[in-house]
């Protein structure tokens, strides 16, 4: 049959019967391949640029997958960088406004009133329904690649990459306590966690933050300041000489030990925590992230709660002094919020210090076992927003995609706990950091294993 017999394009106008199918068949291709419908039965020259943009997407998209099978970590790294982000969103908004002009434009070539009156309302729905559904989703991710763009330049830097030593990637992860009774903030949490560069094995280490007399390396600042340990000679410039307290001292009283920390996505006592992590664990650190936990509570919220199993009743305390319970969450699993996450996190009222590591360290593993793509992506309004207030970090963005990759591999391995605490032979009033240095390396470093080259 020719074309110009063919009744798509020159249909029988008093034939409802024909109409009726011949309008069918333009919404479902409208909505199955965008511009054809103009091709067969509209203008030409608008089709034969909708289904050029079809084919283009189409392309793009198997392109995507295939990289993403293939090589994942390309594909990451192409959709963390701001630039790529912004070419995505103006890409997707072109894809929302074309999809719109087709849909309206196949309604048009539908004459609705030539077909029969019981299909006009199917036909108008499901037209509707195929234009929302293209072009919302379209504007949707343009939304999304431009909130993330201004998300990941809030939080990451757009400084230097470090290459892995040793084989391994250091972080230091640090939860920040900071509260309206604090001159600023200090880190309750302390972690180092070290990442094979190849497998995504990850070993944790974590640190009290009461350990006392912590060693510094000689290159640095604070090594001069306190050349046998943290405040072991004549005490420190702070009410109590731990761990944590380095970064308070630091921060609020010494600032010019690191002169270059803030232009390097950094703070002065997040730097002389990393020394201290440094000479603690013998190992080097190449980035921190720092983890408000008082933002943490609105991320926690942001992603819908987060389900723990709890060991044993964990109360919530009612004043500043953590001596008044004002009530219990109770053992089993339980969903919670952000206020009970954090609470469960940080309670002290009955508990040991190691008791709060554990808890803060279940804490954080339920978070990150709750990040899939289905839940980010159904509320990442709410979780850029909390996240750019929550992490403060100096990894760059040009390394995010990789890390992403590597992260993906870490989740389906086991992980090792090293805790540096009285139950591994570690006192915190009386480190032997010589054994603490030693348990590190055998867990980052098992007999199996030998350090890689640099």
């Amino acid at each position: 049959m020719s074309l110009a017999a063919s009744p798509i394009r020159f249909p029988d106008l008093a034939s409802r019967t024909v109409m009726t199918r011949r309008a069918w068949w333009l919404v479902v291709l409208n909505f199955l391949i965008p511009g054809s419908s103009q091709v067969l039965a509209g203008d030409r020259k608008l089709g034969r640029f909708g289904l050029g943009a079809t084919i283009t997407l189409w392309l793009i998209a198997i392109a995507a997958l295939v990289v993403w099978f293939l090589w994942p970590a390309v594909l990451y790294t192409v959709f963390s960088t701001t630039i790529t982000l912004w070419v995505v969103a103006l890409v997707l908004a072109f894809y929302a406004v074309l999809w719109v002009i087709l849909t309206l434009d196949t309604l048009r070539l539908v004459r609705l009133v030539k077909t029969a009156p019981s299909a006009r309302a199917w036909l108008a729905g499901f037209t509707t329904l195929v234009m929302i559904g293209l072009s919302g989703t379209a504007a949707y991710g343009a939304y999304v690649a431009t909130t993330a763009s201004g998300f990941l330049s809030s939080v990451f830097v757009a400084g230097p990459t470090e290459p892995p030593i040793d084989g391994k990637y250091n972080f230091l992860l640090l939860g920040g306590d900071a509260g309206p009774d604090r001159d600023g903030l200090r880190p309750d949490s302390i972690t180092v966690v070290s990442v094979d560069a190849e497998t995504g094995q990850a070993v944790t280490i974590g640190l009290p933050r009461n350990m006392e007399d912590v060693p510094f390396n000689e290159d640095s600042p604070l090594a001069a300041v306190y050349p046998e340990g943290y405040g072991s000679i004549d005490g420190c410039e702070v009410d109590v000489c731990m761990l944590n307290s380095i970064y308070t001292e630091v921060e609020l009283m010494s600032p010019e030990m690191y002169p270059n920390a803030v232009n390097e996505g950094s703070e002065p006592g997040i730097e002389a925590m990393r020394d201290a992590a440094e000479a603690i664990t013998g190992l080097q650190i190449q980035y921190y992230v720092l983890i408000d936990m008082q933002g943490f509570l609105e991320l926690i919220d942001a992603l819908g709660g987060v389900t723990v199993t709890v060991p044993e009743d964990v109360p919530i305390h009612a004043d500043e002094t953590f001596t008044t319970v004002a009530e219990w969450i109770p053992a089993g699993e339980q969903h919670l919020d952000g206020y009970h996450a954090l609470w469960y996190a940080r309670s002290r009222h009955g508990t040991s210090d190691y008791d709060r590591m554990a808890r803060q360290r279940q804490i954080q593993e339920a978070v990150l076992e709750q990040f899939n793509p289905a839940n980010v992506l159904s509320k990442f309004q709410e979780i850029a927003a909390a996240g750019s207030q929550v992490v403060k970090t100096d990894i760059p963005q040009s390394m995010l995609g990789y890390f992403v990759d590597l992260a993906s591999k870490t989740k389906a391995l086991p992980i090792t706990d090293v805790e540096l605490v009285p139950d591994n032979g570690i006192d915190p009033e009386d480190p032997d950091y010589d054994y603490a240095r030693q348990l590190v390396q055998q867990a980052v470093f098992p007999p199996t294993e030998e350090p890689a080259e640099g």
